[in-house]
């Protein structure tokens, strides 16, 4: 029977729900795993109340639970800074959002949210559709938002007053009936969600406006009429502001849903399913309730060992982490799966679970040429099972394509088209170690898995600084266990195989102890992530990444080989005209390329000082070397310009030209999530992080990076972001005064250095400024100014000491933070990403490397925070555009755009990227992003 006259409607406002228990409530967690659930146990407990209390005759007949997805909706297209002042959301609440999911549907109520909506406008159009219809409808929340539609059969119920809002209930709340709320909002406006309204009006007051003018229209028409000066003024001088706030805070009951009321009846809940949940989470008061009401046996909720709750050891770079259960490896319990009923079996359990893990096994480490060899798959720890899918015929070389295939196999085709449908399920989570590869792997067989956890991801989050973050190494780490070598499987060298070419029984054991390992590290980061309170970092830094880097990485950017190629040859003669100086300013001919003749040449036959040989009896003749002795003599230094121009050809003019991609004609770099401890982004096959930009022949290379016809490119670059970060966290005053004003900061640096007016500034004094700007950051050294500058090494130390004097506050931050780092072992970023520094107490060699990198480790990750956070934000901020990002440099995002929509990208590349710190962070200075476009690279930058 279809909605209508005689039913009854109730929506209840999930949200708010979530918040109100996470509030009110003391914190609560799960004993097997320390896992927080105190917003969930409130959460249930009112869900259920609810249900009691709703029994009867006029009981709902239809019922949803509506929540709020993600922070970015059509609002914030229209105003950017809707909601910008929101907290962030508590770690310990957000890995509780999802479970009251989980809980509403284990009741079997509707849960509804939606991508671009707030919970308000489904809950609008759904309250408009059924009183449409003839029916009632109960909201249930005290969400002054929603007071705009009571009436005409729609009423609120504030379920912790236990109080109902009528129209006349609205009155007493807002001076005016529910019609006319949203006018009296407009001009009130709304700290809380960041609605601008008209300045010094509140609610009083624009009610009083209202009900003397009638409407908000016929106010903004008439306010020359208004008789106070000031308040005639504002609303004269923000009318396309009132009206703006008039558009953010009138609720949309025109959704398209997907979906109609009768989808909404209400069903009573299957016990079975319920106290599986109740079970799951551990809350034994209310599953005995529940069992008791629904008259079933009360299901024994196991007693369990509560999980650590103390932090990271910080004296212990390789402690052990509670939470994976203590069970042996063992190889028979590991299975080989080859058909299809057996396959659909280990789908059923991660349906049952809501998790699996996924390891692939294929013919090679390049994801865009990677052909699927076979799948493992783990629920519980201990178990897994291997999917072979392409082994060749023993005795093949093993080269894809070359062998018959071994005997009992599932057909690729039928296995992907059975796993398809759990990869791509939103309520199964899909657990991986280097997620990346597995999600760009299956992609190209048509599979979008997700959601995802990455325990590779978790370990950098937790550990950054500690160790590499490879599977072998964290499972020996943290749970005891040397996984089987690869190269045992395969080899090594000229030898080596691929791996379809590895017995079936060999590669079930090899492949089902990955995905039994990967669920086992997963056991025990998770928990620990809460602990450490790095659960932030993990899920708002790490894992959404993934999806971002899988789209640019097989975008992949066009190369233009024959560019290359007239590079190679320029670079070829610069370094013949580089190797005349060099032999004029030696007096003789000698192999440049060769290190020992080098040092003979300058510490034999020139007798420069500083000459160290080695074990070889040989000079050393490394780039450090060069650069002390560049800033006296001039030899050394036309050296080291023909390495640089050298290692340009070799690495990237030579090199690129073998990455372009045979089918796509593009390069195709892989970005390391995990590679550098601060959360900087790491490029490798081919590493387009460390392209020079400082250098003309630096710069050249982007020329071969291209635009596909009716594209452009077009770059948008961070200016000084690490610099208006230390003004910001070292609290400098003139820095921060000098950014907010647009001034060229490195001549207002030489201006506060050297006392030299503005207008009289010399370029030679600005070079020197600059580089003490850049450089106080990574605490570089009077050797280090002297290297970069080429002067000598007192006049270098002289400019340090002064900068330091004329800025004390860069000196006070230094000294904080190595003191914190000494006392924590760790360093945080302005984010809370945590950075371990387990050498900063070190003697020794190291020690001055270790209070440098501690020095710059907030600095630099937080700016690669910042931009992780704008790349996060960009897809969905240009979807609709025709362009995609495909490169991160660093403080650039490289993007291809068709070239009549360039300025659209621009402007909103811009604007995610200015407001990327918000707003978990209030930057004391501004963040300017510049934009540049052209038919190449170089051009855009």
């Amino acid at each position: 029977m279809a909605f209508g006259k005689g039913h009854h409607l109730s929506l209840v406002d999930g949200s708010a729900f979530i918040f109100r228990a996470y509030h009110a409530l003391p914190p609560l967690t799960r004993k097997s795993d320390g896992l927080p659930v105190g917003a969930v146990s409130g959460f249930v407990n009112m869900i259920w109340k609810m249900i009691e209390d709703n029994r009867g005759p006029d009981a709902p007949t239809h019922a949803a639970v509506v929540f709020d997805k993600g922070s970015h909706t059509f609002r914030n297209e229209m105003y950017d800074l809707y909601k910008a002042n929101r907290e962030a959301m508590p770690e310990d609440l957000r890995p509780q959002i999802p479970l009251t999911r989980e809980a509403t549907r284990a009741f079997n109520l509707a849960c509804l949210e939606q991508e671009g909506f707030e919970a308000d406008d489904i809950i609008a159009t759904l309250a408009c559709k059924a009183r449409d219809a003839g029916g009632r409808v109960t909201i249930v929340s005290s969400d002054k938002d929603l007071m705009q539609l009571v009436g005409d059969g729609v009423e609120m119920y504030d379920a912790m007053k236990n109080a109902r809002i009528d129209r006349e209930g609205v009155l007493e709340k807002f001076g005016v009936y529910p019609e006319r709320v949203v006018d009296v909002q407009a001009l009130a406006g709304d700290s809380v969600d960041n609605v601008p309204g008209a300045p010094g009006i509140g609610i009083k007051t624009a009610a009083l406006l209202i009900n003397e003018y009638g409407d908000l229209e016929t106010l903004l028409e008439r306010a020359e009429e208004i008789k106070q000066p000031k308040r005639r003024q504002v609303l004269i001088d923000h009318a396309d502001q009132i009206r703006l706030s008039k558009k953010l805070v009138s609720l949309d009951c025109e959704m398209d849903l997907g979906y109609d009321l009768d989808t909404l009846e209400v069903k009573e809940p299957v016990a079975d399913d319920l106290l599986a949940f109740l079970g799951q989470m551990e809350f034994r008061t209310i599953t005995r309730r529940v069992a008791e009401k629904l008259g079933v046996e009360v299901p024994a909720v196991a007693e369990t060992q509560p999980a650590a709750s103390g932090g990271l050891p910080d004296d212990s770079a390789d402690a052990s982490l509670p939470g994976a259960p203590d069970l042996p490896f063992d190889a028979k319990n590991y299975t080989c799966v080859t058909t299809a009923a057996e396959l659909q079996a280990w789908i059923d359990k991660a349906h049952a679970t809501g998790w699996i893990s996924v390891d692939t096994e294929t013919t090679s480490l390049d994801e865009m040429k990677a052909e699927l060899v076979g799948i493992s798959l783990a629920v519980e720890a201990g178990h897994a099972a291997y999917v072979p899918l392409a082994h060749r015929e023993e005795g093949g070389v093993g080269l894809f394509g070359s062998d018959e295939l071994a005997p009992n196999q599932m057909p690729l085709p039928e296995c992907l088209a059975r796993l398809k449908p759990l990869l791509e399920d939103p309520a199964v989570l899909k657990i991986n170690h280097n997620a990346k590869y597995d999600v760009k792997v299956l992609a190209r067989y048509g599979i979008r898995m997700a959601p995802i956890d990455d325990t590779m991801l978790m370990s950098y989050a937790l550990h950054a600084g500690l160790h590499n973050h490879g599977m072998d190494e964290v499972s020996e780490r943290y749970l005891g266990h040397n996984p089987i070598a690869i190269k045992t499987l395969i080899g090594s060298g000229k030898a080596q195989r691929t791996f379809d070419a590895v017995k079936i029984d060999d590669a079930v054991t090899y492949a089902s102890e990955d995905a039994d390992v990967t669920l086992r590290l997963w056991q025990t980061f998770r928990p620990q992530l809460h602990v450490a309170r790095v659960a932030t970092v993990y899920e708002t830094l790490e894992r959404p990444l993934v999806a971002v880097l899988t789209d640019m990485e097989m975008a992949g950017v066009k190369v233009d080989k024959s560019v290359l190629s007239r590079m190679s040859n320029a670079f070829a003669q610069k370094m013949a005209q580089l190797e005349d100086e060099i032999y004029e300013a030696a007096g003789q001919k000698f192999n440049v390329g060769s290190p020992s003749q080098v040092g003979d040449i300058l510490f034999e036959v020139k007798g420069l000082p500083g000459g160290k040989k080695g074990k070889t009896g040989k000079y050393s003749t490394p780039a450090d070397v060069l650069e002390d002795l560049a800033t006296e003599h001039a030899l050394p230094g036309l050296i080291l310009d023909y390495r640089q121009v050298q290692k340009l050809k070799s690495t990237y003019t030579d090199a690129l030209q073998d990455h372009v991609n045979a089918e796509t004609g593009r390069v195709h770099t892989s970005y390391s999530i995990a590679g550098a401890n601060t959360g900087r982004l790491a490029s490798t096959d081919p590493n387009l992080q460390n392209i020079p930009i400082r250098t003309e022949e630096g710069r050249r290379i982007r020329e071969a990076f291209v635009a596909t016809p009716g594209h452009t490119l077009v770059s948008l670059d961070y200016s000084q972001i690490e610099l208006r970060i230390l003004a910001h966290t070292a609290d400098i005053p003139a820095l921060k005064e000098a950014f907010r004003e647009g001034q060229d900061i490195h001549a207002a640096t030489a201006s506060e250095m050297f006392s030299v007016p503005l207008d009289e500034m010399t370029p030679d004094i600005r070079r020197q400024a600059k580089a003490i700007n850049f450089g106080v950051i990574y605490g570089i050294s009077g050797w280090g100014l002297a290297r970069n500058l080429r002067i000598p090494r007192d006049e270098a130390q002289a400019f340090i000491d002064r900068y330091f004097e004329r800025f004390p506050g860069i000196r006070t931050y230094m000294d904080d933070t190595i003191a914190f780092a000494r006392e924590h072992m760790h360093v945080r970023t302005l984010f809370g990403r945590r950075i371990n520094t387990p050498e900063i107490n070190a003697k020794g060699p190291t020690a001055g490397f270790a209070r440098r990198a501690a020095i710059n480790a907030p600095i630099q990750g937080t700016a690669a925070d910042i931009i992780r956070r704008a790349m996060i934000r960009m897809p969905d901020a240009i979807d609709g555009l025709p362009a995609k990002m495909l490169l991160q440099v660093h403080d650039e995002l490289l993007f291809e755009v068709e070239e009549g929509a360039a300025d659209d990208l621009i402007a909103i590349a811009k604007r995610v990227m200015e407001g990327a710190a918000h707003p978990a962070v209030r930057l004391d200075v501004p963040l300017i992003v510049d934009a540049g476009r052209g038919a190449n690279w170089a051009l855009a930058h």
